[in-house]
């Protein structure tokens, strides 16, 4: 079972463009002792269509690296293609990441039947060295997994969880309920907001853009609620939602990298952040004022 808090880790580039690998291995080494279950590598967060194959092995290969012992890393190898997918997942396996995060193939969207879609995740669980787990992220795709078809390809033996970004409780729910029972299958939030409700019904774990910013606190949130203290973890769900929402739908990635500047520039566990790569920007002045005054309210930041 893959279960606890994942942070979907920022790609890091330098000014001229390049990937910054030194910083990603830094990064992680910061944030190995918080807690954390282990990591996705090149998710949304990580800008994974902005880098080429051989940059995506650089960077599958460095989490691997620089992960501590027990931990797990999770590759985001979804592409537009079942081959790309397959092709990209290998890379993963070679680098010495532990599962896969697989998106569905969204640029023909309108073709993608429940059939289209299982026999693509088929095809690609089949063929792959390893565990698959299926991303469900409709804000960025345009496209949502049926539940159906995820309950279906929980069966496959190499198909082990799903990470279900909507944000839409009742089909976080509906996923827990059709796929319990069978083969070990773990239901993964991907949405903040969803999180804490989602514990309620059997959601296993989280893979959370603001556990970048805010490691130890996700982990105590699973954990408050898992020791039944669920007033306690009430309070802490509602302190950093407003950093959850800068750090992804209100800001995206642009914001995230700037919290991690700014945690950085404190002394916290994101070192650095960095610019986004083209065609992304990076926040303004006045945007990034605002992330560090909902990071000081969080109590992230000193005030």
């Amino acid at each position: 079972m893959i279960e606890g808090v994942f942070p979907p880790l920022p790609t890091p580039f330098h000014d001229d463009g390049s990937l910054a690998i030194d910083r990603l291995r830094e990064n992680v080494e910061r944030l190995n002792p918080t807690g954390l279950s282990g990591y996705l590598a090149l998710g949304s967060n990580g800008e994974a269509f902005h880098v080429s194959p051989p940059e995506a092995s650089q960077v599958f290969a460095a989490v691997a690296a620089a992960v501590a012992p027990g931990m797990t890393v999770l590759a985001g190898t979804g592409q537009l293609s079942t081959w790309a997918t397959i092709e990209m997942t290998q890379r993963a396996a070679d680098a010495g990441c532990h599962a896969a995060l697989v998106l569905p193939p969204f640029y023909y969207k309108g073709s993608m039947t429940n059939d289209a879609l299982r026999r693509h995740f088929e095809t690609v669980a089949d063929a792959s060295p390893l565990p698959v787990v299926l991303y469900n992220v409709p804000a960025t795709t345009g496209l949502s997994i049926p539940v159906e078809v995820i309950a279906a390809l929980a069966k496959h033996r190499n198909v082990v969880g799903v990470k279900d970004s909507s944000g839409e409780v009742a089909r976080l729910a509906d996923t827990v309920r059709l796929t319990r029972g069978g083969e070990p299958f773990s239901v993964l939030s991907g949405n903040f907001a969803a999180t804490l409700p989602g514990l309620t019904f059997g959601v296993q774990g989280a893979i959370l853009a603001v556990a970048n910013v805010a490691p130890r606190e996700c982990v105590s949130l699973l954990a408050l609620f898992r020791e039944g203290r669920t007033a306690e973890a009430g309070e802490l769900h509602l302190r950093l939602l407003p950093i959850a929402a800068a750090v992804t739908s209100k800001h995206g990635v642009p914001g995230l990298k700037a919290a991690l500047g700014l945690l950085g520039e404190s002394g916290g566990p994101g070192f650095f952040g960095g610019r986004p790569r083209s065609p992304l920007l990076a926040v303004s002045p006045a945007v990034r004022e605002e992330i560090g005054r909902t990071l000081r309210e969080a109590a992230l930041l000193p005030a």
